[in-house]
């Protein structure tokens, strides 16, 4: 497939790609994972930790079947499995936005059965780029929007409105998005 020339483009612009840690780089202690160690390009892996998102009382998705996605300097993002995901609940949103690894995404919003409503809660690649063909499908949260829980830990929301990196006690950064790091 011949990638796109905005993919192509946004591809050559980053300077850290995870082979060595920038000075500025947290040094991760026991059990921790380093966000400057993850690749670019970026790697997707397995992960059978729980994962759970809810709005107010309403369980959205449940599963021990994530995938996430490492990327140099940013909190793993976890796309989860449609059929653990109560779909029913999500409907289309405006909008779309792309990734030069991944390809074009699609937004969803929630509305629960209690008549909650959050628009552009989520997201997903319906014809990712051929190397993340995995994520077809696969629903991603944003933890800024509804509440993300991943083995018994709440997520805590990477800075900035774009990013949907999920932060937890076993990641150091500093993190894309965090203020001042718009040159990364």
């Amino acid at each position: 497939m011949q990638l796109p020339e905005w993919a192509m483009r946004g591809r050559g612009g980053w300077r850290w790609t995870g082979a060595e840690r920038p000075s500025f780089a947290e040094t991760p202690g026991p059990g921790q994972e380093s966000v400057w160690d993850f690749p670019r390009p970026p790697r997707v892996e397995a992960d059978a930790r729980q994962v759970v998102v809810r709005l107010g009382g309403t369980v959205i998705a449940d599963t021990t079947a994530a995938l996430r996605v490492l990327e140099t300097a940013s909190p793993p993002t976890f796309y989860l499995p449609p059929s653990d995901v109560r779909m029913e609940l999500l409907r289309p949103s405006p909008g779309m936005s792309r990734c030069e690894w991944k390809g074009e995404a699609r937004y969803w919003s929630v509305r629960t059965q209690e008549g909650e409503r959050v628009e552009q809660v989520a997201w997903s690649y319906p014809e990712p780029f051929p190397d993340f063909a995995e994520l077809r499908d696969y629903v991603a949260f944003y933890p800024q929007r509804v509440d993300c829980v991943l083995g018994g830990e709440t997520v805590r929301a990477q800075e900035g409105g774009f990013y949907a990196g999920w932060i937890t006690s076993g990641l150091v950064g500093p993190f894309k998005g965090d203020p001042g790091s718009s040159g990364w």
